[in-house]
């Protein structure tokens, strides 16, 4: 699932940044600011579930 992002929202996420910043420190911002959104999509359209459901998957307490 793809994200769209404007050039603006590209340019505050990079302005952000310290001035040291590496290419990986941008990354990790991009890819934490996309899973976000994917999240927020998804549960604005109901794909969730419930804590009880995925602790019993995994075999972990309720």
């Amino acid at each position: 699932m793809s994200v769209i992002v404007s050039k603006e929202e590209a340019h505050k996420l990079v302005d952000q940044l310290s001035e040291n910043a590496s290419w990986d420190d941008l990354m990790h911002e991009i890819y934490v600011r996309e899973t976000i959104e994917i999240g927020l999509e998804d549960s604005k359209a109901g794909r969730t579930k419930e804590v009880k459901e995925i602790r019993t998957k995994y075999g972990l307490p309720e």
